[in-house]
């Protein structure tokens, strides 16, 4: 194939635009670990300015040509080859940017930079108020994108697809309500248990250095590469890929609490890990790029739960924590601990939740963003309305905005449609642990002698070379051997607390 070939041109137009991306990538990065709050307004303009140059080289007349070109010659005839799978995405990508006039594009990635910065200080305040005109502002702007791309079946489902191809809220639909209905009994069970975790043994002195030491080196151990990756401190803990070779995790400390640093981290580097298994020969092209968002979180909560919240890999980490955390530890028993860990209790903050009730912090936020996407919910009623739905759904009040609808950073980072994406991913990843374990054979034996280079293969395999061969339907079907479905993860939870709890 030539260098001139309509394919060739759209590899490097592809790669050029993924350098771009990658720009506006570290900007982001920064702009939520190290910059100064007083940059704010030149980093909108900074993000605005390159979100313009991607979407006008995304939709640059030329890469229409060559697509219609590339699809028309026998490349595009093999459905699962490297070359089909990159036209094909490509196709996808290129007519959902020329629906968006760069105008919008402009105006969402100013908005959206300085909304983050206006959350972070809100949340700080505690006050939703002082975010409200913000959001408001990228409410309407992201109705306008929904708008433009008219996928014909909804506002929400045209922002839906931009992070889980070809699911629509439809499909989501009865999979969350399977889930509240095998969820619900169980969490009614284990709140009428009479055996009950001690939890204050994770609220003790964790100084934050020690923390970040234990956190690194297991994060090494999963087989996070720090020669290609680092990991930082932020607000809200995140994964970013800046391009090959660079991949970086956050994470948020308490000196008071082991949980909330050491289970970010675990899933942070879930997603790292992902990233760091594309293959660098695609870099750029959809083939070197992850499939969608709840495969990806698939990869976050497998690590994090499946292995970081399991008997045996605490048996291997245990008495490495009790080292490093002496002071706290020294008295505490492996049983204790574990129990400790894995304790479920309805709780408020989402990414502190336990396995069983985070499904329902999922639930809610899903139906309150169709709501505000639809004109149903006014941006001003959202506290009360998350309010509502904590005490129905989980019965807990928030005391504040904090701990209400300003936790999140998503929606003032423009991502509607995004939360779905966490509740796919337990399902997923619960149907991949276990046909792992079935394929692997000795994978709590591995996992007990801090061996994870077997389950890190056998994804290596199944799910991060493939790129975006299969949508993430397709691709869990040929790595789990079933179709997704939720029960995996709702038998996998009945095992695991109904053994903890006694019920």
């Amino acid at each position: 194939m030539s260098d001139h070939s309509p394919y060739a041109n759209l590899v490097r137009a592809s790669q050029e635009i993924a350098v771009l991306g990658s720009c506006a990538s570290l900007l982001g990065w920064d702009e939520q670990t190290y910059m100064p709050r007083g940059g704010a307004e030149h980093r909108s303009a900074q993000m605005s300015l390159l979100a313009g140059m991607v979407h006008e080289k995304a939709t640059d007349p030329r890469i229409g040509d060559w697509l219609s070109q590339a699809e028309s010659q026998p490349i595009a005839t093999k459905p699962d080859s490297v070359e089909a799978v990159n036209v094909r995405e490509w196709r996808r990508s290129y007519d959902r940017s020329t629906k968006l006039p760069r105008r919008l594009v402009e105006e969402l990635a100013k908005a959206t930079s300085l909304g983050q910065q206006t959350w972070v200080e809100a949340r700080q305040a505690q006050k939703y108020a002082q975010f409200q005109p913000a959001f408001e502002t990228i409410l309407h702007l992201k109705r306008e994108e929904a708008a433009c791309l008219g996928t014909g079946s909804g506002d929400y489902d045209a922002l839906l697809d931009d992070y889980e191809p070809g699911v629509k809220a439809a499909d989501l639909a009865p999979l969350f309500e399977t889930l509240r209905q095998g969820l619900v009994p169980l969490i009614v069970a284990i709140a009428d248990a009479p055996r009950k975790p001690d939890a204050t043994v994770l609220e003790r002195d964790y100084p934050v250095d020690r923390q970040q030491i234990f956190g690194e080196l297991m994060a090494a151990n999963f087989g996070f590469d720090f020669e290609r990756g680092r990991l930082d401190v932020t607000a809200h803990p995140f994964c970013t890929d800046i391009g090959p070779g660079d991949c970086r995790i956050t994470t948020r400390y308490n000196p008071k609490d082991f949980s909330d640093a050491f289970f970010g981290i675990l899933h942070e580097t879930g997603h790292a890990l992902y990233e760091q298994g594309l293959n660098p020969a695609h870099h750029g092209t959809p083939m070197g790029q992850s499939v969608s968002l709840g495969v990806h979180e698939s990869q976050s909560r497998l690590w994090e739960n499946a292995v970081g919240r399991s008997r045996p890999f605490w048996k291997y980490a245990f008495p490495q924590a009790k080292r490093v955390f002496r002071d706290a530890l020294h008295e505490v028993e492996l049983d204790r601990f574990l129990f400790a860990i894995n304790e479920v209790r309805p709780s408020l903050i989402r990414v502190q939740a336990d396995e069983v009730t985070y499904s329902l912090h999922i639930i809610i936020r899903f139906e309150l963003e169709r709501a505000l996407l639809a004109g149903d919910l006014a941006p001003g009623d959202l506290p009360g309305a998350w309010t509502e739905k904590y005490q129905s759904y989980l019965n807990v009040t928030p005391a504040n905005d904090a701990e209400g609808c300003l936790q999140d950073i998503h929606w003032s980072a423009g991502l509607f449609g995004y939360f779905p994406t966490y509740t796919l991913g337990n399902v997923f990843a619960a149907q991949l642990f276990d046909k792992a374990s079935r394929d692997l054979g000795d994978l709590p034996d591995q996992l007990e002698r801090g061996e994870f280079s077997g389950l890190l293969g056998w994804l290596r395999k199944n799910i991060h070379q493939h790129g975006k061969r299969w949508w993430s339907d397709e691709l869990i079907t040929r790595a789990a051997g079933t179709r997704p479905d939720p029960q995996p993860f709702l038998n996998s939870l009945r095992t695991k607390f109904g053994e903890l709890y006694g019920v």
